[in-house]
This record gives C-alpha cells, structure tokens and sequence, in this order.
C-alpha cells in the first residue's frame, strides 16, 4: 500500500482515496455534511451517511475509507450498524439498504414508507429493524428482508427511534411526543407529552432512557413514561445523543454549544468537545467510550478524546469552520445550520441544497441546474423576507410539501429577523 492510496471517482463527480496509509488517517472523503455515523460491534468499521447521497464504510485502525455506498436518491440521513458486519442506510428517497461489506450493490431493499426514513434502531436480538419517517409511521421489518409491520401514533414526522434492553421499542416525534412500544405490539403502552420536539434518543446500556429536546434540556424517562430527571445542557437546540459502552456519558451535540459530555454518575456537563465551531449532527463512541466520532457541517469526521476533550492525534487537522467568512456580520450564527446545504456567494454553485446568492425576489424552484421536485417546481412562491420567514415559522414539510430540505423552524422572532438581515446582506453580493 502506497502513502496515497487509490483515488476513486464516482459518477456524483465525487473523489475519494481508498487505501490511505494508517499515519495519513482521516475520515475525509464526504462531498457534503455529515448526518449520521455508526459503529460496528467490534468497533473496528463506521458507517458514515451524507447530504452528499453516499454512505462510506471506513476502517476505524487506520481511517481508510473501504467503501463508497451509491444507491440512495438524495441525502443519507441516517445509517445503522447491523450483525454480522452488515450496515443499514435511509434517506429522503424512502428506501433502506442492507449492506454487506465488499459488496457493491446492497443485498437487500426494505420499501414501504411513502415519505424520507430520517430514523433508523436495531432490536436488542439483532432480527428486528425499526425505521420512522416523516410519513407518520414507524415500520419494524425482519433482517435481512422481509414484510413490515407498522406502528401508527405520532402526528407527523418520526424524529427519533431506540429499543430499550427489553425489546420495547421508544420513538420521537415532531408532535412533542414520546411513545413506548412493547415487543410484538402495534399499539404504544405510554405517550408522554414533552415540552417540545425530542430531536434524538439514546438508551444506556443499563436501561435508561434520554431524550434530547429541542428547548436544549436533556429528560431522563422512566419505564412508566415519566420524566425522572431534566438537565439543562444548552440554550439551543440539543440535535444528536450518543452512549459509552461503560454507561459512564453520553455525547450530546448541541447547535449553539458543540459537543457536550454529559455525565451520567452526577447529572451534570463534564467538558465541552472543542468542535471549532462547526454544527456536529452525528456521533458515536469508539474506542471502548474513550473516543467519538462526530461529523456534521464539516464532512470530515473527527475524533476526540472523551478525557481532555481535545481532537485526537491521529485526527489532527484543523477542522474547517465553514463561516469564518462572515466573522465581521453581527447576524451571521443565525446562518449556521444552513451553510451545509447552501453557498451565498456566486461562483461556489449549489451544494445538497440551490445556491443562495439573488434568493430575494426569485420564483421557487428556478436555480439553474438543481434538481428540484416536480412538486417545488408547480408551487408559485417568490422569496421575500416575508415567506422565508414564514417558511421557517410552518416548517419546510407544511409551507414548501415535496421538499428536501431537512425539517426544521425557528420560534423566536429575533432569530427570524437575524437571518433574514445575514440573508439581506450577504446573498446580493457580486
């Protein structure tokens, strides 16, 4: 094996080098922001899924990537790891692949749900896998194939899905609900009203169950459906949760504050991971819990040290942080959770979503050379600051039906305005 490795194209234009020697390691190879990261049982792969439409399986000994995954129509949203060496994939087309390490194509497709797969929880036993969407419904399908059954209960989109030791299965929804699902029924034991939407749960190896909030509390609940215990970790939005195998932290990514370890012995924040800055939408502990792996704006993945917090040698670029360019405009944070998907300026083009740049005044659906749905495509919208701000007041699922953009609004009114003056300010540039 050479220092380099082979350089792999695909047909997105996207390169990436296989075969990269150990003292070269990084988890470099996304074309756009990562969304979710898994790691196999004997924590020796990941799975990594990305706005960029591909998953990549990658060796966690020397941070080669072993395998591009292309099948998905869209963004991969969320990947999980399944037994014998086998990974799943979902995405905004709907569809779940089983992958078999080695294999180019996957070995099976699990179709049903008529809307994005954002969620995806293996069953304690391994044979079971749950998937939720933003149709509504929760499917739990027989590995590696086979009929769903599905579970109805939320009112609107499945944010979250995990199984409990026993076989109960919990979900989250964008209703503020979180429902408990025993083994081998189709009607939830308990519903529990939250204060606001549960964007992530996580299950701790003894039994206990998080849930992460979009008011940026974290909730312990009980077996009985009650919330034990409420942890403020951040002023805003608490995205994705992740647990060590010692039942010692849990990773908590927070918009506003990074990567937050929380410890599980004292209830309270133990250090902040020093992220750079970049919004982190996927974690997960290597290492035996001495470790995570976090992605998000920034499509490469870093690893840091759970005890000092620091990013880990043999991870040890700078991570980019994508607005460093807008450090002299006073409203520029409110910008962070788009820049993924988006460029501002000109000559940077489209990314997973249409560039920006001239957004005001223009139709809907009308940026050269993006692929939008038929549905955007029949909608008559012009972009104002009134319907962007509307946009981000409904939720992209209700204001734009058909869309791709990943669900989300912002309540705050000042927040609105922010972005709306960075947006004023920064996308009529020449």
């Amino acid at each position: 094996m050479n220092a380099i490795g082979a350089l792999r194209c695909v047909s997105t234009g996207l390169c990436f080098i296989i075969g990269a020697a150990a003292y070269a390691a990084e988890l470099r190879g996304h074309g756009g922001a990562v969304r979710s990261i898994a790691v196999s049982s004997d924590a020796e792969t990941a799975i990594t899924g990305s706005f960029d439409a591909t998953a990549i399986i990658w060796s966690l000994e020397t941070g080669e990537a072993r395998q591009v995954l292309l099948f998905h129509e869209g963004q991969v949203d969320v990947v999980v790891a399944l037994p014998e060496g086998r990974y799943a994939s979902a995405g905004i087309d709907g569809n779940i692949a089983i992958w078999e390490i080695g294999r180019s194509e996957p070995i099976s497709v699990l179709r049903g749900h008529s809307g994005p797969v954002v969620a995806l929880a293996l069953a304690p036993d391994g044979k079971t896998l749950a998937s939720g969407s933003r149709d509504a419904t929760i499917r739990l399908w027989p590995l590696p194939e086979g009929s769903s059954r599905v579970l109805r209960g939320h009112d609107g989109s499945i944010n979250a899905l995990t199984f409990l030791p026993d076989g109960t299965l919990a979900s989250a929804g964008y209703d503020s609900t979180v429902m408990l699902w025993p083994a081998d029924e189709t009607v939830a034991s308990k519903r529990l009203s939250m204060p606001t939407p549960v964007n992530a749960l996580a299950t701790v190896a003894d039994g206990r169950l998080f849930g992460a909030g979009s008011d940026g509390k974290l909730r312990e609940i009980d077996r009985s459906g009650a919330v034990i215990g409420e942890y403020a970790v951040s002023t805003g939005p608490l995205i994705a949760l992740a647990t060590a195998a010692d039942n010692r932290h849990l990773a908590v990514s927070a918009l506003k504050d990074g990567v937050v370890l929380f410890d599980l012995y004292t209830h309270r924040p133990a250090r902040n991971l020093n992220t750079a800055g970049a919004a982190v939408w996927a974690l997960a502990f290597t290492g035996g819990g001495r470790a995570i792996l976090a992605g998000g704006t920034d499509p490469v993945v870093g690893e840091w040290n759970v005890d000092t917090g620091q990013r880990a040698d043999r991870f040890a670029t700078s991570q980019l942080d994508l607005m460093a360019g807008f450090a002299d405009n006073p409203d520029a944070e409110s910008f962070r959770a788009c820049i993924a998907c988006h460029t501002l300026d000109p000559d940077q083009g489209n990314r997973a979503g249409p560039t920006l740049h001239g957004i005001f005044g223009r139709r809907i659906a009308t940026v050269d050379g993006y692929p939008y749905s038929p549905a955007l495509q029949g909608m008559d919208i012009v972009w104002t600051p009134e319907t962007v701000s509307e946009l981000f007041v409904l939720g992209p699922s209700k204001f734009t039906p058909g869309t791709k953009m990943p669900e989300q609004t912002i309540t705050d009114p000042k927040d609105r305005a922010a972005l709306i003056r960075f947006l004023e300010a920064e996308t009529g540039r020449k």
